[in-house]
């Protein structure tokens, strides 16, 4: 059976992933990747492969895929395959990371809408449900995780992108007013074999604004790439 490990994104605990579990546990085993006790992706990566299995499928979601990039240039042995949804390679600025550490979300200007609503499509950026499940993980996260992962650097890693051979999936959202459309394609183009999929009329928190659709991306994946690469390799 497969083994998934998750990686969530900035402020975000295990309820990010609660409405697609159902649908992920039919593809394998879950794992949360523990990306709270480290302030450099290094660390995250480490800490996150030290928890893992032996071979397993790995999904970062937006600051968790830079994580999955560092894991699986690291230990691209363990690694069977990888996913990135809403997330990128773009180098970070000082500006970007002063903002973060501020409470601004990453982007070159700040987001019209507090930071919380911005991650979400404009059309739900008031549904109280969803508001308060991002609330609530990052009231259950605190203040020393945020100043971990506001601290992290984020350099430019699309060159190093060439060099993750395994099946690769990227997901970018096109409503996703934190990360755009050109630096998650981009990821694309970079890697030697990945699938590129746009979730429609989603912004950037697709695993709470359309967990069934990228759960079903994620699975169609697994098993026609990945299990097809296994399968021959």
């Amino acid at each position: 059976m497969n083994d998934l490990v998750l990686l969530p994104g900035f402020m975000c605990d295990a309820d990010l992933w609660a409405d697609m579990l159902p649908d992920l546990a039919m593809i394998g085993r879950i794992h949360h990747g523990d990306v709270y006790q480290d302030d450099t992706l290094e660390g995250m990566a480490g800490r996150v492969l030290a928890g893992s299995p032996e071979r397993f499928i790995l999904v970062g979601f937006s600051m968790g895929g830079f994580v999955a990039r560092v894991l699986t240039l690291m230990a691209p042995e363990r690694v069977t395959a990888v996913a990135f949804v809403a997330s990128s390679a773009r180098g970070y600025s000082e500006e970007e990371r002063a903002r973060r550490r501020a409470g601004w979300q990453p982007g070159n200007r700040p987001p019209r809408t507090n930071g919380v609503a911005a991650g979400l499509h404009p059309d739900r950026e008031r549904d109280p449900a969803l508001l308060e499940r991002l609330r609530g993980m990052q009231r259950r996260l605190g203040p020393q995780v945020r100043a971990k992962q506001a601290a992290l650097v984020r350099n430019d890693g699309y060159a190093d992108l060439a060099r993750i051979t395994c099946p690769a999936l990227v997901v970018a959202c096109r409503q996703d007013r934190l990360r755009t459309f050109v630096e998650t394609e981009r990821m694309a183009h970079c890697l030697p074999h990945a699938r590129f999929e746009v979730i429609e009329e989603c912004g950037h928190m697709a695993p709470l604004e359309r967990p069934r659709e990228l759960a079903g991306l994620i699975g169609d994946w697994v098993e026609r790439d990945v299990l097809s690469a296994v399968r021959t390799a």
